[in-house]
């Protein structure tokens, strides 16, 4: 007979690990770089970076 593994089930820490809330599309954006400007927009843009997962987004204003 072979060897047996024993079944060991994983905790909830474990289990729902990560960035619950930026899967859901609820992102904690802070700004990286107050005024940049874009030259192909012709636009001052701002970046966002999420804090939790690191996700970027820019705004143009």
């Amino acid at each position: 007979m072979g060897d047996v593994l024993p079944f060991k089930r994983p905790r909830l820490k474990d289990k729902f690990k990560g960035s619950s809330l930026c899967r859901d599309g609820f992102h904690k954006w802070e700004v990286v770089k107050e005024k940049q400007f874009d030259v192909k927009q012709g636009k001052l843009v701002t970046l966002y970076r999420c804090s939790r997962c690191g996700k970027q987004q820019t705004k143009a204003h």
